[in-house]
C-alpha cells in the first residue's frame, strides 16, 4: 500500500515548553532532512535516534527554530511507515512555523486521526486497538485510562480473535460434512457445532456482561443533582469536585441552569449536572431552568436526590422521591449540622430500597460515604479487580449482542432439526460480526467516520 506522506502539529495547540511536528511516509525523513542542520544529517542519522541541530529554510538560509529531531525507520515505528518528529519550542507561531515549511517541502496536511488510521491500514493495530488509542486519550481516570491501555495492548483483540477461530474451525468442519457425507456423520457434525458455537456464545455473553462498567468508564456516568432550592445541591457538587466551581448563597434560585462537571470519584468518571431547585416559580429564566432539570432526571443514569434535614418533608420533596423512583439513585438527607426537623420514617419509607445517606457538607460530612456508595452501587466492590478485559464501546457491545443473538438462532435450529448447511449460515454470519469488532470485515465509510472523530496530529 503506498500512500503519501502527512503531517501534523501532535500537540495541543498554545503555549508549552515543547510542541511536537508528526511527518510520516516514504519521504518523511527526507523531507525533514531538508529542513535540518546538524553534525550529520538525517539520512545518516540511526533508527530510533534522537538528533540535535536546528531547522533552517533552505530557501533564505535563515535559522528558524532550535530543535531535537526523532528519527525512526519503517516498519518499526507507529504508522509502520518512516517517521520523524520534530520536537521544537511550544508556542503557536514556533510550531506553525515548522509545521508550513514541512508542508512546503511536499508533505500533506493530515487528516484527523490519519497517523492512527494509518497504523490500522498498515496492520500494525487492528479497529478495536485503534479505538483504544482514542479512548486512552479521552480517559478522565486512572481506571479508565488502564482499560484503554489494555484495549490498546490487544487483550479484547486477542479473546475475540480466539472466538472467530472456534467458529472458523465449526464452519470448517460443518463444509467436511456438506462436501464428503460419507466420511463424516452429521449428528456427530450437530454435536460439535453446538459445542463450540455454546462456548462461543458463553464467551461473548461473559464480555458483555462487563458492558455496563465498561462503557461507564469510557464514557462517565451521568449523573444528576436534584432537589428543592437551597438543599445544598451546589455545595454537593462543591465538594465532589474539591472546588468552588457552583456559588453557593442562602437564596433560592440562585442556581438557575445546568452546571456541567466531571469528577473522579473511588475511580469511577462522573458527568456530573447541578440543576436549578425544583419548585413552582413565577421567574421566566429559573422555571427554564426547572423544566431542565426535570428532563435531566428522567435521563440521568444515577440521580442524586438532597433533602434539608432543618426543614418538614414538603410536598415537592415527596414528589421528587416520586419521580426518581425506579432509577439508580441516591437519597442524601443534608445540613445534619444544624436542628433535625425531617421525618426521617417516612423518608425511608419513600426511598424503599434506595440508599439514604446524611451529611453535613457545611463541615464536610458524609462525602467518604457517599462516594463509596456510587462505587457499590455501579461496580459491586470490584473496582480493583485485576482484569482489565472490559468491553466499552458502543459499537463493540452492539456486535457482540448481534453475535450472540445469531448464535442462538444457530443453536436453535440445530434443536428444531434443520440441515446443517442452514444453521452454517448463522455461524458463518457470527465469524464476521466478531471480525467487525476488530476490524477484519468492516467497510470504508465506517473506517473514515471512526478515525474522523480523533484529534488533528494523532
Amino acid at each position: 500500500m503506498e500512500l503519501d506522506t502527512i503531517a501534523a502539529i501532535s500537540t495541543p495547540m498554545g503555549e508549552g515548553a515543547i510542541g511536537i511536528v508528526r511527518i510520516s511516509g516514504d519521504d518523511a525523513i527526507a523531507i525533514a532532512d531538508r529542513l535540518y542542520k546538524g553534525r550529520r544529517t538525517l539520512t545518516e542519522a540511526d533508527t530510533h535516534t534522537i538528533n540535535y541541530g536546528h531547522i533552517v529554510d533552505p530557501k533564505t538560509e535563515e535559522t528558524i527554530e532550535e530543535v531535537m529531531i526523532s528519527v525512526m525507520h519503517a516498519p518499526r515505528t507507529f504508522t509502520k511507515e518512516n517517521l520523524v518528529e520534530i520536537n521544537c519550542h511550544g508556542g503557536l507561531v514556533s510550531v506553525n512555523r515548522v509545521l508550513q515549511m514541512a508542508l512546503n517541502e511536499g508533505a500533506r496536511l493530515a487528516e484527523p486521526g490519519e497517523f492512527t488510521k494509518r497504523a490500522f491500514l498498515n496492520g500494525r493495530i487492528d479497529l478495536s486497538q485503534a479505538e483504544g488509542v482514542m479512548d486512552l486519550i479521552r480517559a478522565k481516570t486512572d481506571r479508565a485510562m488502564n482499560v484503554a491501555m489494555s484495549q490498546v495492548e490487544g487483550r479484547l483483540s486477542s479473546r475475540i480473535q480466539k472466538l472467530r477461530q472456534e467458529l472458523l474451525e465449526t464452519v470448517a468442519h460443518v463444509e467436511v460434512n456438506i462436501d464428503y457425507p460419507e466420511y463424516d456423520a452429521e449428528e456427530m457434525t450437530l454435536d460439535i457445532l453446538k459445542e463450540k458455537a455454546g462456548y462461543v456464545r458463553d464467551e461473548i455473553n461473559h464480555l458483555l456482561q462487563t458492558a455496563q462498567q465498561g462503557k461507564i468508564l469510557r464514557e462517565g456516568l451521568s449523573t444528576v443533582i436534584i432537589g428543592r432550592p437551597n438543599v445544598g445541591k451546589s455545595s454537593l457538587l462543591n465538594s465532589l469536585v474539591h472546588e468552588n466551581k457552583a456559588i453557593v448563597t442562602d437564596i433560592p434560585g440562585t442556581t438557575r441552569d445546568v452546571i456541567e462537571e466531571y469528577v473522579n470519584v473511588r475511580g469511577v468518571p462522573l458527568r456530573l449536572l447541578d440543576t436549578a431547585g425544583i419548585r413552582e416559580t413565577e421567574d421566566v429564566v429559573e422555571k427554564i431552568g426547572v423544566e431542565r432539570s426535570r428532563k435531566l432526571v428522567s435521563e440521568a443514569e444515577l440521580v442524586l436526590l438532597v433533602l434539608n434535614n432543618n426543614e418538614s418533608l414538603t410536598e415537592e420533596d415527596e414528589k421528587l422521591l416520586t419521580i426518581s423512583e425506579g432509577r439508580d439513585s441516591i437519597i442524601i438527607v443534608n445540613k445534619t449540622d444544624l436542628e433535625s426537623k425531617l421525618d426521617m420514617e417516612r423518608v425511608k419509607e419513600l426511598a424503599g430500597s434506595r440508599t439514604v445517606l446524611t451529611t453535613s457538607l457545611l463541615k464536610d460530612e458524609g462525602i467518604d460515604e457517599l462516594e463509596e456508595a456510587i462505587k457499590e452501587l455501579f461496580f459491586e466492590g470490584d473496582l480493583d479487580s485485576g482484569d482489565m478485559t472490559y468491553v466499552s464501546n458502543s459499537r463493540h457491545i452492539a456486535l457482540l449482542n448481534q453475535a450472540s443473538r445469531t448464535i442462538d438462532d444457530a443453536l436453535s435450529s440445530v434443536d428444531a432439526g434443520m440441515p446443517v448447511d442452514m444453521v452454517q449460515i448463522d455461524i458463518t454470519k457470527a465469524w464476521e460480526l466478531l471480525g467487525e469488532v476488530i476490524g477484519d470485515s468492516v467497510n470504508e465509510s465506517l473506517i473514515d467516520q471512526l478515525f474522523s472523530q480523533f484529534c488533528l496530529g494523532k
